[in-house]
């Protein structure tokens, strides 16, 4: 046993005189940021997240440019934008030549590889180390460690660095795992974007028990790490993906579903308790991971930017705006629906396009309350959310307009995030024509720029087509 414990802490040793830092990148899956303590949460518990944050970076204005599990992974891992990659649409691939953190990492010697949840492809796009899916239906979380410490451990006896991309199920419906006795769901505070019904209430338990337990993930990789004397070389990141999909988060371009939760500890820039308050992407990471851990990559590798000018407080904000968009085709119940969305955001306005607006918005949510809407005969077994808002015929004017909200949305969308962070009361009006107009032109030159000058020509041309 001696002889064990001397070898593991030689080899620990060894590790940290590469010079090289690990990587461990912890991914939730469909969780909107604000449940969590760092971000102002106050029902959901995020022990550890909370920690995370106090003792590291916080990012404020993260954003992802889509808000579907496929896009957003290949956006992560490439460091490139839907557009390039192809990934507008849910469940698509990205196209050939597209690079990865992989291709930058590995020829540096990192061991970079993906636990659990992968939703990205092909293989030669991203080429990961995979130590395997685990199970939605049971607490995934031991199975995880299991894997990580075999996989820690033969990086330490070959004395390579790692990379690990550990992506949770937790926070996707149906919720399946965590302790649904930690929330009493008629102690909830249901946010103002939502309409107050049991049914609602219900889910949220699910939803913040999923959380709980995904932040006891976090908990214990950290300490895993920290055992093994490597957290000083350890960069250290925990990430929400897009928002929830409880209604105006995922599957929209709302401030719910593009905002990503970000916290981090990075050995020698994160300064306890700091905030990065500029705009930053989800394409960003790689770019950063790259320049960080050494890599040289080369004109138009990445559409993302390096942040670490910003963990340092040098330079200048390295975006002047963020963009998002929603394809509602090739999505459950949804398939060949044509409803386009594109949004633009400062660090304090957001514009959402709705080019489309004449027709209606929909996804796998949301058709159970479109069909009540549109047949009242119809009498659903038993109700979703959304669908029990429909039921509840509620004589309050806000959620009514709730209700209508779901699937009908004006062409244009303009809030202002700092007195309106849930974008409740839209601001298109004349007092407002020189903000809309600066965002507008804006938001139209990028389309040109992608080449998605017209969104509703682009997704027609998805409709058929799989990739």
């Amino acid at each position: 046993m001696k002889n064990k414990i001397t070898l593991f802490l030689l080899t620990a040793f060894a590790l940290s005189l590469t010079g090289k830092q690990n990587v461990v990148f912890i991914l939730a899956d469909d969780m909107s940021r604000d449940t969590w303590g760092a971000y102002g949460g106050k029902d959901c518990k995020t022990p550890n997240i909370d920690r995370l944050a106090k003792d590291g970076t916080r990012f404020d204005r993260a954003y992802c440019s889509v808000a579907m599990c496929a896009p957003f992974r290949q956006e992560l891992y490439s460091g490139r934008s839907p557009w390039r990659t192809g990934t507008l649409p849910n469940h698509s691939k990205s196209v050939p030549g597209t690079k990865s953190i992989v291709h930058y990492l590995k020829p540096l010697g990192y061991r970079v590889a993906l636990l659990g949840k992968s939703h990205v492809g092909p293989h030669v796009c991203y080429p990961f180390e995979h130590l395997g899916d685990v199970s939605k239906k049971v607490d995934a979380n031991p199975e995880i460690l299991s894997r990580a410490q075999s996989f820690f451990n033969d990086c330490q006896n070959k004395e390579e660095p790692f990379c690990l991309f550990i992506g949770s199920h937790d926070s996707h419906a149906p919720f399946t795992t965590g302790d649904h006795s930690v929330y009493d769901p008629n102690k909830l505070k249901v946010p103002a974007y939502w309409v107050d019904t049991p049914e609602l209430r219900q889910d949220m338990v699910g939803y913040y028990a999923e959380i709980t337990n995904f932040d006891a993930l976090v908990g214990m990789m950290r300490k895993e790490i920290e055992k093994r004397k490597l957290w000083k070389n350890t960069i250290f990141m925990v990430c929400s993906e897009q928002g929830t999909q409880l209604p105006f988060a995922k599957w929209t371009c709302y401030n719910s579903g593009l905002h990503t939760g970000l916290v981090m500890h990075w050995p020698g820039l994160s300064k306890p308790g700091s905030m990065v308050e500029e705009l930053i992407t989800t394409a960003d990471i790689t770019p950063t991971l790259a320049d960080g851990l050494g890599v040289e990559l080369s004109k138009g590798d990445c559409d993302g930017k390096s942040f670490i000018p910003l963990l340092k407080g040098e330079g200048k904000p390295i975006h002047s705006y963020v963009y998002g968009a929603f394809t509602n085709c090739r999505i459950i119940d949804n398939r060949d629906r044509i409803y386009p969305i594109r949004s633009i955001r400062d660090k304090r306005y957001s514009l959402i396009y709705n080019p489309h607006y004449n027709l209606l918005t929909s996804n796998i949510t949301l058709s159970q309350a479109l069909r009540m809407l549109e047949d009242p005969s119809f009498q659903p077994k038993s109700l979703n959310p959304t669908g029990s808002w429909v039921a509840k015929n509620a004589k309050d004017e806000q959620d009514k307009q709730l209700v209508h909200k779901l699937h009908h949305r004006p062409e244009y969308e303009l809030y202002d995030l700092q007195q309106d962070p849930y974008e409740m009361v839209n601001l298109m009006g004349d007092e407002n024509q020189k903000v809309f107009h600066r965002l507008q032109k804006a938001l139209m030159q990028k389309l040109r720029n992608l080449g998605d000058s017209d969104p509703i020509t682009t997704e027609n041309r998805f409709i058929g087509k799989r990739n």
